[in-house]
């Protein structure tokens, strides 16, 4: 998960890829995240950034086939059998899923094309997820007159700690409820040595944001702030 890893300072291939929808800027209320616990069980809800990694949680815990809905969002073609339609629109493809698929499948489709958006839902029996079937929107710069957004873009109820340990790496064991957003500062776009003799695609693709992440958790009433600086 990026958060996860921006604090934990490794910044991979996965963490560079997650930033390149940001410019320069200060993007507020990103990477949103709530939680609710009821006896032991809780109820999740997060922004679009998580879907991927919701999606690759659940399907590492599938076993066989499952029922799975939704849309895979790209902007480029791609090669799936599992789809049951494609609808595209200003260059932004989406391909419709509605059927029983085994989880390894689309895990390798996952894998086969890393900058998709997978807003997929499905149900195990301790892992019940739910996305919305539409692409995010783009990540611009925050403005004053902007409303706060709400984590509600995905929606899962598991039983299964882990899981809850993965999510909220460094404050897991709150009691009944936990609310967390991030503000992402970028100050500087480090561009590679020879970008002059690169192809524009080429110089997005491996430009580097830098800058620093500010992380502001309320668990059961109580503020926590912290945060990270980055170059990824």
């Amino acid at each position: 998960m990026t958060i996860a890893k921006v604090f934990g300072k490794v910044f991979d291939e996965y963490v560079h890829s997650d930033f390149l929808k940001f410019g320069k800027g200060e993007f507020r209320s990103k990477y949103l995240i709530d939680a609710k616990k009821q006896a032991d069980k809780w109820t999740i809800k997060t922004g679009p950034e998580f879907a991927n990694h919701l999606v690759k949680m659940g399907l590492e815990k599938a076993n066989g086939k499952i029922k799975v809905t939704g849309v895979i969002v790209s902007t480029m073609q791609m090669d799936i059998s599992i789809s049951d339609g494609l609808k595209q629109f200003m260059g932004i493809k989406q391909y419709k899923i509605d059927s029983e698929i085994e989880s390894n499948k689309i895990l390798e489709i996952m894998g086969k094309y890393p900058r998709a958006f997978f807003a997929l839902t499905f149900a195990l029996p301790d892992y019940e997820l739910k996305i919305k079937a539409k692409a995010p929107k783009s990540a611009k710069p925050s403005t004053s007159a902007e409303k706060e957004p709400k984590a509600e873009f995905c929606s899962l109820k598991t039983n299964d700690f882990n899981v809850v340990k993965r999510l909220f790496f460094d404050y897991p064991n709150f009691n009944k409820e936990i609310s967390i957003k991030h503000t992402i500062k970028i100050d500087q776009i480090v561009y590679p040595k020879d970008f002059a003799k690169m192809k524009p695609e080429d110089v997005r693709e491996q430009s580097k944001r830098k800058g620093v992440i500010i992380r502001e958790i309320v668990a059961d009433g109580k503020p926590i702030k912290s945060e990270a600086s980055f170059e990824a």
